[in-house]
């Protein structure tokens, strides 16, 4: 009997096929965009486990307290003395461009609990000559080979990037060195080299220094004499530091999905109304209420295979487009190297299955509960939901009160959260906001109709009109919704993009505030700073400093047991970088905290303030080399775009005091000095290449070209999310445009011109849209405000300045319009094409 119930509703999209392709088209686009940023995360999550399992976040790490690099002479000394270490080094190698990693590892000493330390055959061939190179299968692109050909094979990499490859122990004349024969491992990160340290030392002519010393997490209790010891646990791991990044899409994403949803409740609530006769006909022959909602069931089920299959092949197509340019922001903000290929796991199939499904039977509910308790006199009355439609707007305040509430609720639980804690709260935040407008749109549509009806009453058609818009409220409310949904998070997200955007290149034209910078080695950039500093036609030299220290305690208030890893920056403080630098607050005005900067206090980032609950006048006790030291802070400055907490100090007091590195150099000529000799004097004296000096406005245009790639899936999101919402009103017009021409036959009767009767729906709607775009304004200013004020800190420790742009308020308005007016243009087309005859023949009964 199920069956024939269900080919029996199923019928009814033969003689509505529109219904159907809307109800498909909402499943659709709702799955592909959720599917589509989950493969992205997916495939991200992917390459940082595999990154997390080689070394980084798992291994205490040993550096000289000095500031010198490692040596292979510490490395035997430590273990002559019994210390469990483990040498590491690490270079770099382009390819076409893109970077790859070189990672020499020495297996014998390395702790039992990592992945590469093999034994047998596999270990014996990776520490003998002629090594092996072992490399993730994701990686084999960029050396031109294929999975099948690339066991054994040594690719020659030369300076250029060049490449060729031949089987090991062949003998080929070529002008660049070789790989040692490649060996596949899965379970190594995208874009990563791991060799013998030995073989990597000749590859990177690394003769004798070492980038690490590593050892098994808590292998040491204290640091040996002369070195200094990171703790695993205070290592930040790409997948920490992304993890903001990535709830930002799947929040993104989720907004679309119930976006798309909006269009299948709309089209299943129409579908189920208009088969409420046939309803009536299956209970009055016999069928049981259980088994006419099984059937019901069942028709969601297979609508959910059907849209799941299309979403889930556009959604990896999508994510095949936006996966370069995500890939390109981790790289660029985060250092972080994610595959540019999908890798998609299990649990991602069943995931977006889940989610489809769920979304689904959500979205069908209210038709089932509805169905399920209706009786048999009630659903022969085609009017039943549409009476009951008063009461439901009842119900819609008060579940609106009630989400306010909650809103409210995770307000507070915030404001008693340490700073820069609560990205997930802040979210369910803005969920809830989002949610409580939805439901308060159709009553607040509802009553201003009601005011609009007592307004004009004495001018027929214009009464006429808004009491039939109201009459259509009940299906265009959960596209009303939804369009108020997708254009209050365009215009927040819009805006906290453009803030962002006049911040960041303001921020970069404060801080770079020398026409050129020489980037090279510290050996190089030491000598280079005295030769700088005696030529005459380099009127200042900014060099900058880099380093680390454990912070000990904040406050003079010791804690023992605590320590933990800043990074330490250094800047010269002279009128050139201080007249421009920007700060954020300091305890008696700029030139006090210049001041004291140059005597014994430091600068810490907003990152820093924020998670530390620091401000100016506090006090951090800082282990130099000198021993334990306390420094007060003079002020907070703004560091846009790194995650990572720092100290600012003098380069000089970096360099002497925290055995810190010359980073860089700012020059600033003469305004008569030939630039192009002075960059050929210092590639002839120390070998620096050009791409060693960068210009500043260089600088700028790449900073720039990050930021705009990182924003790319933002704005694309953003967009598809408006066009579900055009969708979704597209499919509540169509849906019901037959049952629209039959109530306008009668105003065609009564002398109202077809042209007027065209127009009319245009006019409704859009004033329906344009109101609907009023109340997105508001709720976009409180959704910016929450983008830079709350969640910006909870997820990157700082904050933006709230910018707010006219111009976006108007696009937001236009485009509420124009999606109305687009919306409603088909049906009006439809509407100008039939004939009178026609339209008097559906209004007959």
């Amino acid at each position: 009997m199920i069956l024939r119930v269900l080919a029996t509703l199923l019928a009814h999209y033969r003689r509505h096929p529109g219904q159907l392709a809307m109800l498909l088209l909402g499943l659709w686009v709702a799955s592909a965009l959720w599917s589509s940023v989950q493969a992205v995360n997916a495939t991200a999550k992917d390459s940082y486990a595999r990154a997390n399992a080689l070394f980084s976040a798992n291994l205490d790490e040993l550096s000289r307290r000095d500031g010198q690099p490692l040596t292979r002479e510490d490395y035997l000394r430590l273990r002559r003395e019994g210390f469990p270490v483990s040498p590491m080094l690490e270079g770099t190698l382009e390819i076409d461009g893109e970077r790859l990693t070189i990672v020499g590892i020495e297996p014998l000493t390395l702790p039992s609990s990592n992945t590469l330390g093999a034994s047998g055959a596999a270990l014996t061939a990776f520490i003998t000559p002629p090594w092996q190179t072992r490399l993730a299968p994701d990686t084999l692109d960029l050396l031109g080979l294929s999975r099948q050909q690339a066991p054994g094979m040594t690719p020659a990499v030369d300076s250029a990037g060049d490449r060729a490859g031949d089987r090991a122990g062949d003998s080929i004349e070529d002008s660049g060195q070789r790989l040692p024969p490649l060996a596949l491992r899965t379970d190594l990160p995208p874009n990563t080299l791991v060799m013998e340290i030995a073989a990597a030392a000749l590859l990177l002519d690394r003769d004798n220094t070492l980038s690490q010393l590593v050892t098994a997490p808590g292998a040491l209790s204290t640091a040996p004499e002369g070195y200094r010891l990171t703790r695993a646990a205070t290592l930040a791991s790409p997948e920490q530091l992304t993890e903001s990044f990535h709830l930002n899409l799947t929040a993104l994403a989720l907004l679309s999905l119930v976006v798309g949803l909006f269009i299948v409740q709309a089209a299943l609530g129409l579908a189920m109304e208009q088969r409420l006769t046939t309803l009536r006909t299956l209970r009055a022959l016999g069928v049981p209420a259980a088994t006419l909602v099984m059937a019901i069931l069942l028709e969601l089920l297979v609508f959910g295979v059907l849209g799941a299959a299309l979403g889930l092949a556009s959604g990896i197509w999508l994510a095949g487009q936006l996966l370069p340019d995500v890939a390109t922001t981790l790289s660029s903000l985060y250092q972080a190297d994610v595959n540019r290929s999908l890798v998609l796991p299990w649990h991602y199939w069943v995931g977006s299955l889940a989610i489809t499904f769920g979304g689904l039977l959500l979205a069908g509910s209210g038709v089932l509960w509805r169905a399920a308790r209706l009786n048999v006199l009630a659903l022969g009355q085609s009017q039943a939901w549409r009476l009951a439609y008063q009461r439901q707007l009842k119900r819609m305040t008060l579940g609106a009160a009630a989400v306010a509430v909650l809103a409210l609720g995770l307000v507070l639980w915030l404001s008693l959260l340490p700073p820069g804690q609560g990205v997930q709260i802040s979210f369910g935040f803005v969920a809830a906001l989002l949610l409580s407008s939805a439901l308060c749109l159709p009553p607040l549509i509802n009553g201003v109709l009601h005011l609009l009806q007592r307004w004009l009453r004495r001018h027929p058609l214009a009464h006429w009109a808004v009491a039939d818009i109201q009459l259509q409220l009940p299906r265009l409310s959960l596209a009303m919704m939804a369009l108020l949904i997708a254009l209050a998070t365009n215009l927040g997200v819009s805006s906290m993009v453009g803030g962002f955007r006049l911040t960041f290149l303001d921020w970069l034209d404060q801080r770079l505030a020398a026409p050129l910078y020489v980037n090279a080695s510290p050996s190089t950039l030491a000598p280079m700073l005295d030769w700088l500093d005696a030529r005459p036609d380099v009127a200042e030299t900014l060099p900058t400093a880099r380093g680390s220290v454990d912070l000990l305690a904040m406050d003079d208030a010791q804690e023992q047991g605590t320590r933990k890893r800043i990074a330490l920056f250094g800047i010269t403080p002279a009128p050139t970088i201080t007249d421009r630098w920007p700060l954020l607050d300091t305890t008696e005005g700029r030139p006090t905290a210049w001041a004291a900067l140059s005597a014994n206090s430091v600068f810490i980032n907003e990152q820093m303030a924020v998670a530390q609950q620091l401000v100016p006048g506090d006090a951090v006790t800082l282990d130099t080399p000198q021993g334990a030291r306390p420094f007060e802070i003079a002020a907070v400055y703004p560091d846009y775009g790194n995650p990572r907490q720092q100290i600012l100090v003098p380069t000089e007091v970096l360099i002497q005091r925290f055995g810190g590195e010359v980073a860089s150099i700012g020059l600033v000529v003469n305004d008569r000095a030939d630039r192009q000799a002075l960059r050929q004097a210092m590639t002839d004296r120390f070998d620096v290449s050009t791409e060693a000096m960068v210009d500043q406005q260089e600088i700028k245009r790449l900073a720039t070209q990050i930021f705009e790639r990182t924003f790319t899936i933002t704005r694309a999101l953003n967009g598809l999310t408006l066009g579900v919402a055009a969708l979704a009103l597209l499919a509540t017009l169509l849906a019901q445009a037959r049952e629209r021409r039959r109530q306008l036959a009668s105003l065609w009767a009564l002398g109202v011109p077809r042209k007027t009767l065209t127009f009319l729906p245009l006019f409704q709607l859009g004033g329906l849209a344009l109101f609907t775009g009023v109340v997105a304004i508001p709720l976009g200013i409180a959704i910016t405000w929450t983008l830079v004020a709350i969640i910006n800190v909870a997820a990157f420790g700082w904050r933006l300045p709230l910018y707010l742009f006219p111009w976006d308020i108007l696009i937001t308005l236009i485009t509420a319009l124009g999606v109305a007016l687009a919306a409603a243009a088909l049906p009006s087309i439809q509407l100008w094409r039939t004939s009178p005859q026609a339209m008097l023949n559906q209004g007959a009964t």
